[in-house]
């Protein structure tokens, strides 16, 4: 499989890692997380070359997981603001923070998570939404479609 061929695999995962699964894009959506808003403040934040920049901030609008909104008339400038379908990419950015945390650090987080509702720090994990208890992968089972399946079976065979 092409990475030109991720958009129209039926797999929502392949399709998702179409608009966001690089490694600067994370960086962005971590920094948007963090309260990062305009160009200057990106590149400084994440080293990215400008251009490289432009680009990602570009296909994420493209795709409606940022705006972009004027903050400066003279000159026009704008910022960057997640969608809600990019504040639903929160989750993502948590669990990568958190596998980062667990497996790759030498010391404490760098950053502590705060639950406005409560003023807790804390520690977001998955909990089934129908009983309410947390979940791991060894507590799902996957069921894929026919479709998925087909494609799937089929997956490297030449037309």
């Amino acid at each position: 499989m092409r990475r030109t061929d991720l958009p129209s695999r039926t797999c929502t995962v392949a399709r998702a890692l179409a608009v966001v699964g690089d490694e600067w894009t994370l960086m962005i959506l971590r920094e948007m997380f963090l309260g990062t808003r305009r160009f200057d403040a990106f590149l400084r934040q994440t080293g990215m070359s400008s251009h490289l920049l432009s680009r990602r901030l570009k296909k994420l609008e493209a795709h409606g997981v940022i705006r972009r909104e004027p903050y400066s008339d003279r000159p026009l400038r704008y910022e960057y603001r997640l969608t809600d379908m990019g504040r639903d990419l929160w989750p993502i950015i948590i669990t990568l923070k958190q596998w980062g945390d667990r497996w790759l650090s030498d010391e404490a987080s760098p950053i502590e998570i705060v639950h406005t509702s409560c003023g807790q720090l804390t520690q977001p994990h998955l909990t089934c939404p129908v009983c309410g208890a947390a979940m791991t992968a060894r507590d799902a089972v996957p069921h894929l479609s026919q479709h998925f399946q087909h494609e799937r079976q089929h997956a490297g065979r030449q037309s």
